[in-house]
């Protein structure tokens, strides 16, 4: 089994990254493969809704978000990790959750793939940006992985995270609850198989002038 680990901070050695280490530990520790998605750097545009994707398989912008698509079919879960400016996660993270879930909606099915979200701030505003990362997830009925606090980590620097020893506890206890939900859906979908879910329906509310 293999999760992505999608580091949204610029900072490769930040505290977002020290975060997402400690899930690391854990996920390996528990035979989990991972593979580090770096986009923090990266120059990653927003969607248009332009409609490429839904002719052509792939976004009209052919960066980072179509190089993950494929690693992200093939994946049983994601921990997207995000620095927080402003309530909210960064600028990249947002472009690129928007366009990857968007542009593969057609292209493979995400349900029962494993979702969790790690974000950093020195001080505040990480609990709004964990709620919007986890929406990704559940409208693509992706369960999502908890923990004994809300996934996240504070300080400035990686330093910082160091002695913020009640946030790394939470991270390692991700990374085991993980580790557990991953192993229990594969066990499910060989007894069970997968939900069935219905994609028939589609409902707009016209206003008649």
């Amino acid at each position: 089994m293999k999760v992505l680990l999608i580091l949204g901070s610029a900072h490769v050695n930040g505290c977002t990254a020290r975060g997402l280490k400690e899930v690391e530990k854990e996920l390996n520790a528990g035979g989990i493969e991972t593979e580090w998605i770096k986009i923090g750097s990266k120059d990653v545009r927003g969607c248009i809704g332009c409609g490429f994707c839904r002719e052509h398989g792939r976004c009209v912008f052919n960066d980072i978000v179509n190089e993950t698509a494929p690693k992200f079919a093939e994946a049983d879960g994601i921990v997207v990790g995000t620095p927080v400016y402003y309530a909210g996660p960064n600028g990249q993270v947002h472009s690129f959750l928007d366009r990857l879930f968007y542009s593969t909606s057609g292209l493979f099915d995400k349900a029962m793939k494993v979702g969790a979200t790690v974000v950093s701030s020195r001080r505040a505003g990480s609990t709004s940006a964990f709620d919007d990362i986890n929406k990704y997830f559940t409208i693509s009925a992706m369960p999502i992985v908890s923990s004994t606090y809300w996934n996240e980590v504070h300080g400035f620097t990686e330093q910082d995270v160091e002695a913020d020893l009640e946030g790394l506890q939470t991270m390692r206890n991700l990374g085991r609850n993980m580790v557990f939900m991953l192993k229990a859906i594969a066990l499910a979908k060989k007894e069970y198989g997968v939900p069935q879910q219905e994609r028939g329906v589609f409902t707009n509310f016209h206003c008649e002038g």
